[in-house]
């Protein structure tokens, strides 16, 4: 599928593209993957990781720039897009910033993936999309949106889209484990609500669901992990025992559970092995064979959530895992 073929990710040097460069290179070996963002001293730093392998390149550029992405995405054939503007606070308190990269950026895309004749693009989508409380997540299902209709936007043209949508990354830079990890020695865990629960994916599984979708879509799906749950208290138990665990209340946009699909999106909604599929309500894609596949349909009102899932990550998992990649955590 992607073997010896163009590659291009946007917002690369974060969290996604530290795992999906390096993965993508061993499993698939593409001709080229070029790592597009805006930040000098980040591609600076990334790219003493993959010194002397010419497969990896490096693009200084906006998403918000229409005329620097024409130029970046000249020859590539897929496109993972990873860029947005994702701290919720940081959205609240600076909207405009936010639309500009997360809406505009993503139209910009679209726009110029169609141009260029790129043949698959698969952007990267939240929990905080499905039935959004704040800015961040209104534009996140904006841009999912505008990814779906891509589609019928491409008109005549062979370019696909399609979306991809997960919880909280486990061990991302910004998140909670790595947070929790860095204050434990002051013997106080801060809990939002003690209620509180998140879904538990790690960048790897991300990984592998980009690479599904780019072998499965048809153009316009939404592809959601199926991955366990975690309490935050039972989180930070496992972070430091000891440590006191001081309720502080939910920060401004801040959600008590995450939610990946909503009551509405059931009734064009498919389970699998391994993840759920939620096909596009335009054009009656929700009935395309090609898009079902084996799918089954789920119920009707079904939500996925991190407090209603079948599923959940014992303390033991945790540990383990966290055992595993302490030397990554927080680095990515």
């Amino acid at each position: 599928m992607l073997k010896g073929k163009t590659i291009l990710v946007t917002g690369g040097t974060g969290s996604f593209g530290h795992t999906f460069i390096p993965m993508t290179l061993e499993k698939y070996n593409p001709a080229k993957i070029i790592v597009y963002s805006r930040d000098e001293m980040k591609q600076w730093e990334m790219a003493k990781k993959f010194e002397g392998d010419p497969r990896v390149r490096f693009f200084i550029g906006d998403v918000r720039d229409k005329e620097r992405l024409n130029r970046a995405l000249d020859g590539v054939d897929y496109v993972v897009h990873a860029a947005a503007t994702k701290i919720v606070p940081t959205a609240e308190y600076n909207p405009f910033e936010c639309i500009k990269t997360n809406i505009n950026g993503a139209m910009n895309l679209i726009d110029v993936c169609i141009d260029k004749g790129v043949k698959r693009v698969v952007a990267l989508s939240t929990d905080k999309a499905s039935s959004p409380i704040n800015l961040y997540g209104a534009t996140k299902l904006a841009s999912d949106k505008v990814f779906v209709a891509g589609n019928s936007y491409a008109g005549g043209h062979d370019t696909r889209f399609s979306v991809v949508r997960y919880g909280n990354v486990m061990g991302s830079r910004g998140s909670v484990i790595p947070f929790f990890m860095s204050i434990r020695d002051k013997g106080v865990l801060p809990i939002t609500d003690d209620r509180m629960t998140r879904f538990m994916i790690s960048l790897e599984q991300g990984v592998e669901l980009v690479w599904h979708a780019f072998d499965d879509m048809e153009g316009g799906e939404i592809y959601v992990k199926k991955i366990p749950s975690m309490k935050v208290t039972d989180l930070a138990t496992v972070i430091d025992p000891k440590a006191k665990q001081e309720v502080v209340g939910i920060r401004p946009g801040e959600k008590l559970h995450e939610q990946m699909i909503g009551a509405e999106d059931s009734y064009f909604t498919y389970e699998y092995p391994e993840h759920f599929k939620i096909l596009p309500a335009i054009h009656n894609w929700s009935n395309c064979e090609s898009r079902i596949k084996d799918g089954k349909k789920v119920p009707e009102g079904f939500i996925y959530s991190s407090d209603n899932n079948t599923e959940w990550m014992s303390a033991d998992d945790l540990s383990a895992w966290i055992d595993e990649n302490s030397e990554k955590i927080g680095a990515i």
